[in-house]
């Protein structure tokens, strides 16, 4: 027996990726850009600290994430520019997903969620390299939270 936590996709995460899973390769930029419009806003106390974010430096674009843990959930903020749709979409996935989430949960999310959803004929392999860049940057951040705690 392993002391090693199981990789387990969690629900909201597994939803997204059959939801991509179940279009035509064809139709799946698309949603990722549906995505990219439903990024959630970042808390005021976000907007009004930015120095509070980590620049994921794995993307192109100008992408901040910041991750808190309260009463036992995750919730994940991010800023992608509106001028960056897909990656944008990315941060987007991934904080709808994290949303609510147990620290362990997070921490368990596979490393190759980006390359299971479906998009690498779609998009390049930079844009996925950044979203695999924005989870591991969550991760750390979860981590870093519960080592503080």
């Amino acid at each position: 027996m392993s002391d090693t936590p199981a990789f387990v996709l969690p629900d909201s995460l597994a939803e997204i990726r059959d939801e991509f899973l179940e279009l035509p390769e064809s139709d799946r930029l698309q949603l990722l850009l549906e995505f990219s419009n439903e990024l959630p806003a970042v808390s005021d106390e976000v907007a009004t600290h930015p120095e509070m974010t980590e620049r994921v430096a794995e993307c192109q674009s100008p992408v901040y994430i910041y991750l808190e843990l309260t009463d036992g959930a995750v919730t994940m903020h991010a800023t992608a520019p509106a001028e960056a749709p897909t990656t944008r979409g990315f941060a987007s996935i991934l904080a709808q997903g994290i949303a609510g989430l147990s620290p362990e949960a997070v921490l368990a999310i596979p490393d190759d969620f980006p390359q299971s959803i479906g998009l690498t004929r779609v998009v390049s392999p930079l844009r996925i390299s950044g979203m695999t860049g924005m989870l591991m940057r969550a991760k750390r951040q979860v981590r870093t939270r519960l080592a503080a705690a």
